[in-house]
């Protein structure tokens, strides 16, 4: 018996010392919330574990409308074929081993990356960017958080395709000089890591017949595993989707010389002033709650900027003197609004003969 009183006064003198340690707290607790976490926190919890399930259904939702508007949602049959083309991918990436990929940041080298990470292993692969005046500042850094997401190597090597004379000129095969002036600089690291150059090139370049830089990366023997593969741009977004890729739907991009019209030379200059109006664009459309997916400040050579947008877009932008002002403000003489809207490649229209460049 005397045994037993003595673990009763234990455990009663636990319990005291256990109050004495939680008064401090409770009376410190400010509202019933906070005495429900000291007391177990259940509350708490399952209001937290609702608000992440709401967040993660928003988040869905998202996705699918993104998905939907951008067009690549796949029915079944659809579907079934990207499966195919995956395969078909893996299949060709494993033949190379190891690879440098020429990493732009957009949606298409960026899968590439992806698919070499899943296809090679990370301590295979790594990615190159190219910085130079003609890469938006913009890309640099989404470009290092994606390649860090993926945990590959990212070198940033400086590239001067200015130095080139070709470049400079600016005629229909501006992109050759541009993309050998990449297959130089990436020559030598491919090498020493004793690998193959890798392009995000795609079923769609190929077809579109007017890309001199797909020339130029074909002669100095880079890879084109999308191409290979079959891959469309919409099948490109729609397994970055499915991967969970954050490119999945981001807008098309292309370097700032491609906004100047050919024949106009190239100049640092010009193409800062073309990244400065863009910016001011982006901003009178920000402040204007405008959203657009894509814009495009177009340098014509005479002093004139030709903007263009989104369809939907169009109207509010011909109709707003504010952007006008910023345009000008950026460094141009006067803006004009093109009616057609985006679309890629829009300088080629103005070529007069583009068959030979082909």
């Amino acid at each position: 018996r005397v045994h037993g009183d003595i673990l009763s006064v234990y455990f009663f003198s636990l319990f005291l010392f256990y109050i004495r340690l939680s008064i401090p707290f409770v009376l410190a607790c400010h509202d019933l919330e906070d005495l429900g976490v000291f007391l177990g926190g259940s509350r708490l919890q399952q209001q937290q574990q609702q608000q992440q399930q709401q967040q993660q259904q928003q988040q869905q939702g998202k996705l699918k409308n993104s998905a939907a508007h951008a067009g690549i949602v796949l029915n079944p049959k659809e579907d079934a074929l990207l499966d195919t083309r995956l395969e078909a991918l893996f299949t060709k990436l494993r033949t190379l081993e190891r690879v440098v990929v020429a990493f732009s940041g957009g949606a298409d080298s960026a899968f590439v990356l992806a698919a070499c990470v899943r296809a090679l292993g990370v301590s295979n692969v790594v990615a190159a960017t190219a910085v130079s005046t003609s890469l938006p500042q913009s890309e640099l850094a989404p470009a290092k958080d994606f390649a860090r997401w993926l945990g590959v190597r990212h070198v940033t090597p400086e590239s001067h395709e200015m130095l080139r004379e070709g470049y400079r000129n600016n005629a229909g095969d501006r992109c050759y000089y541009c993309k050998s002036e990449l297959m130089d600089i990436l020559g030598p690291l491919s090498k020493s890591e004793n690998a193959i150059i890798a392009t995000g090139t795609n079923a769609d370049d190929i077809a579109a017949g007017f890309r001199p830089g797909i020339r130029a990366a074909a002669e100095h023997g880079a890879a084109t595993p999308l191409a290979d593969a079959g891959f469309t741009k919409r099948q490109v977004r729609a397994a970055s989707a499915r991967w969970g890729l954050p490119t999945a739907y981001k807008p098309q991009s292309a370097c700032l010389s491609s906004r100047v019209a050919y024949g106009v030379p190239i100049t640092q200059e010009r193409l800062a002033r073309v990244e400065r109006a863009e910016a001011a664009l982006d901003a009178e459309l920000l402040k204007a709650g405008v959203q657009v997916e894509n814009r495009r400040v177009r340098d014509l050579g005479d002093g004139t900027a030709r903007i263009e947008v989104d369809a939907s877009a169009i109207p509010h932008v011909a109709s707003a003197p504010s952007v006008v002002v910023a345009l000008r403000d950026a460094g141009f003489d006067d803006v004009v609004v093109d009616e057609k809207g985006f679309r890629s490649g829009a300088m080629n229209e103005l070529l007069k003969n583009p068959e030979q460049y082909r």
